[in-house]
């Protein structure tokens, strides 16, 4: 919701329009995106990139000392275009340590195949999925928002922002030249 805002107080409107989605049904398998994707508001045709943000304000075991950090997953399968621009706002606006370890297709949780951006890009829409990876209250009740680290939400959103912004902005399209 920040990130619309945020773009809506935007004196120069961005070239393309942002469209903003909320999924549901995503834990019963996809189900809020896959509808979307089925019926979107405007043709999939139209549709430039997907930016996903799942569980970002976590740590994971792997980053108890760098909370200055998220997963990114996706950004280089099915355009070359992207990972080089999400690299360059992440640079100019956010420094975060962007890990790409569940980004391998080797990687057995296979989060690229388990989250909403994947009905997009089994459409050939290219996707980062932004993620903080699993703790230990993931899917539970205990999941509090107490235990959120507010800082790294935003730094993750304003990468996520300018990153919208950039490919909003371009004068042609991102490519899709990956299969």
């Amino acid at each position: 919701m920040a990130i619309s805002k945020a773009m809506q107080k935007k004196k120069n409107k961005p070239e393309r329009s942002v469209v903003f989605i909320a999924f549901s049904g995503e834990e019963h398998g996809l189900l809020g995106s896959e509808y979307y994707a089925s019926n979107p508001v405007l043709p999939l045709s139209n549709t430039v990139v997907d930016l996903n943000i799942d569980m970002i304000g976590r740590v994971d075991k792997a980053h108890e000392k760098d909370t200055n950090f998220v997963y990114i997953i996706g950004d280089d399968k099915l355009s070359s275009d992207l990972r080089p621009i999400s690299e360059n706002m992440n640079k100019k606006h956010s420094q975060l340590n962007l890990d790409y370890t569940f980004n391998s297709d080797s990687d057995p949780n296979r989060f690229y195949y388990r989250s909403d951006h994947y009905n997009f890009a089994k459409n050939r829409i290219p996707i980062i999925f932004y993620f903080n990876g699993v703790h230990a209250d993931y899917h539970k009740p205990t999941d509090t928002l107490d235990k959120i680290i507010l800082p790294k939400v935003h730094k993750i959103t304003k990468l996520v922002f300018y990153t919208a912004l950039e490919i909003a902005n371009r004068e042609m399209r991102i490519l899709v030249d990956k299969k």
